[in-house]
């Protein structure tokens, strides 16, 4: 008699759950759908301040630094901001850009035992915080993505491949709810920039293989334009 591959009677997983049962109830679970605003980029103000500098005054240097961190602490803890803005009903990412052909997403090293949230509010509001003594709200709503650095190189994966048993960094992604309205402050040796999604797909070769796969990233999310 031919069988099919759906669970008969109550012989699916859990034990006595009918196949009915058990995807009429993922179902309610799949179609929930996140809902995060966008805010035009004209509602946001963009200053300046001092420049901000990168620990390391090259890659050899940063990976040497990597390198020996690692012995003493373990893996680097690293994590990064996506703040989205729209512009006429399409999302941008909000950049920062550095000479004519880098892009980076705002954020940095943790310190030892630090929260990977408060560090990254941290690290925004050193990178972009206002000057004038007003706290920015950065509102972390989701991680959307893990990333792994498996030697003391460049090359970085959404998985750590199967003969590393400790990768050198693991780097995590926050997508960063921004409120209505908000005034920036950009390190003079950086410019921010928003980039639109469609520009960042596929488009590793511009924007390197983590930023271009943001749109991959950010597409279970429901965005409401306001």
């Amino acid at each position: 008699m031919a069988t099919t591959g759906r669970p008969q009677g109550g012989a699916g997983w859990p034990k006595g759950v009918t196949y009915n049962q058990r995807y009429a109830t993922a179902g309610s679970t799949m179609n929930a759908e996140r809902a995060i605003s966008l805010y035009p980029l004209t509602n946001y103000t963009f200053g300046t301040k001092d420049p901000l500098y990168e620990k390391d005054a090259s890659v050899a240097a940063r990976f040497q630094r990597m390198r020996e961190e690692f012995d003493k602490m373990g893996t680097r803890r690293t994590v990064e901001g996506v703040l989205i803005v729209h512009e006429h009903g399409l999302p941008h990412v909000l950049l920062l850009q550095l000479g004519t052909t880098f892009f980076k997403l705002p954020g940095g090293e943790l310190a030892p035992g630090e929260d990977e949230v408060d560090g990254l509010k941290r690290l925004l509001t050193e990178i972009l915080g206002r000057q004038d003594g007003i706290q920015q709200d950065w509102m972390t709503e989701d991680v959307i993505g893990n990333w792994y650095r498996p030697n003391f190189e460049p090359p970085q994966y959404p998985y750590v491949p199967a003969h590393i048993t400790k990768p050198k960094e693991h780097k995590r992604l926050y997508l960063v709810q921004l409120g209505e309205k908000a005034l920036f402050a950009v390190p003079r040796n950086y410019k921010l920039v928003a980039a639109p999604l469609f520009e960042l797909y596929d488009n590793a070769p511009g924007y390197g293989p983590i930023i271009s796969s943001l749109p991959q990233l950010l597409s279970r999310f429901n965005f409401i334009y306001n």
